[in-house]
């Protein structure tokens, strides 16, 4: 159980005192923690398996403490093998960092976990988190829900393969494009802190397009990420047999989307609201997580359409799991069990990287409290990426999979991702949009 791994965590070396900012406990005087965003390469080093070791059935039983328990056991099984890259930091841009030292502390936890009050920019809760702090949940919620991703992103390339474990066989591949704009809270592009015109109160908007096969092609969906999280949730979808834009209610966020292994909830880590669910905090941990350079890895042969771009490949069982290098990384560990009855799911597990406040590493557990699925995302420094993407401040989202082990069927996503591109505009994410031809 992952309970039982954490308390192990505790009582042994892997719970040794940062050496680094993060587990200060003097405050500057806005009440940032003073590092807050410091990687102690050295400590890490000191503890993770050495770069070029490889994680698999034969030796899982020695690094053990460094894995989730679960995953652990997928690799016992001969599932995948983990090999380890370089400890790299992922540091934040400059301006999220000033704005972190700037209001951080100024936020404030309202009545229920939708309700944050006075956040300006930035981090919202810095510092080490308490589990003796009874909203820390939620702060460890808003954390990942207002992490460092850019202002606008875009996503020219993406390609999700259907996987049947059992008969070990990629069923299809369906291609999509895709986009994001932060509406408020901008760190880096003009107009900053928030765009002038912003009718439908967002604080992100996301916009998914399929183009191939063409029994999916055209198909479109818009989601918002309400300023207000106790406002209603905002969805749209073009269906083309339909010719019409149909709102997503939301008990359609928890289906499967296009007959994927992915729900619409499922989107960056969590995409519904706050409110609806309860947040809890496990405690900290170290935890091997996806995360490298993308010029380090062995690339699949399929380059970009319009660029020298290679994706990320797939390995281990059926070509579940991204083929990348893992690092050692402090991990807050974030549990959210839903506040609907009618809900899918009886609870939601994060490993949220300390640093980036990504959720990298997920569970999902069905209503009887059974394993169901495992999510990974990996994310690449972006300073060996995109030219474009250098000094961005961004973990690159470059591929991910969602694993259904108790169907034995997964979904896999490559895809070539641009931090603040210039062609991404805020006309783009308005529902009328949505059924324009010539997309």
């Amino acid at each position: 159980m992952l309970v039982s791994m954490l308390s192990k965590a505790a009582r042994g070396p892997f719970r040794r005192p940062l050496r680094c900012g993060l587990a200060l406990a003097a405050l500057v005087s806005t009440g940032a923690v003073a590092g807050d965003f410091d990687f102690d390469i050295a400590q890490v080093q000191e503890m993770s398996p050495p770069p070029g070791t490889v994680i698999n059935a034969t030796n899982v039983e020695q690094y053990k403490q460094l894995l989730d328990p679960d995953f652990a056991d997928l690799i016992a099984k001969d599932w995948v093998s983990l090999p380890v890259g370089e400890s790299l930091s992922f540091d934040p841009h400059a301006n999220y960092i000033a704005a972190t030292q700037q209001y951080g502390g100024q936020a404030q936890m309202g009545e229920g976990a939708g309700s944050l009050m006075n956040y300006t920019a930035g981090k919202p809760f810095p510092g080490e988190p308490s589990v003796d702090d009874p909203r820390v949940g939620d702060k460890m919620a808003w954390n990942m829900r207002y992490a460092f991703a850019g202002d606008s992103g875009a996503i020219p390339e993406m390609y999700w393969g259907y996987r049947d474990m059992r008969a070990q066989k990629l069923e299809r591949v369906l291609t999509f494009t895709a986009s994001s704009m932060r509406f408020k809270y901008r760190h880096v592009v003009e107009p900053m802190p928030a765009l002038e015109k912003n009718k439908y109160d967002v604080f992100n908007a996301i916009i998914l397009t399929a183009e191939d096969p063409a029994d999916v092609g055209g198909t479109r969906l818009l989601i918002f990420y309400n300023a207000d999280d106790n406002a209603d949730e905002q969805g749209w979808m073009y269906v083309p047999t339909l010719r019409r834009v149909r709102r997503v209610a939301t008990t359609a966020r928890t289906d499967a989307f296009l007959g994927s292994d992915i729900m619409i909830e499922d989107f960056l880590g969590y995409s519904g609201r706050i409110k609806d669910m309860t947040w809890s905090y496990k405690g900290s941990s170290f935890v091997m997580l996806p995360m490298y350079r993308h010029d380090q890895i062995e690339l699949a042969e399929q380059k970009a359409s319009h660029s020298d771009y290679r994706f990320v490949d797939f390995t281990g069982h059926s070509g579940c799991f991204p083929k990348v290098q893992w690092q050692l990384r402090k991990v807050w560990v974030v549990e959210g069990v839903p506040v609907r009855a009618d809900h899918p799911l009886s609870k939601r597990f994060f490993y949220v990287d300390a640093q980036t406040s990504f959720p990298v590493l997920g569970k999902v557990y069905d209503k009887a409290g059974v394993l169901w699925k495992m999510g990974m995302v990996g994310l690449a420094h972006p300073d060996y990426h995109l030219p474009e993407n250098k000094g961005s401040g961004v973990a690159i989202l470059d591929t991910a999979s969602q694993i259904d082990l108790q169907n034995m069927h997964c979904t896999t996503l490559q895809m070539m991702t641009v931090i603040n591109p210039p062609n991404v505009k805020q006309k783009d994410f308005e529902p009328s949009e949505l059924n324009v031809t010539g997309r």
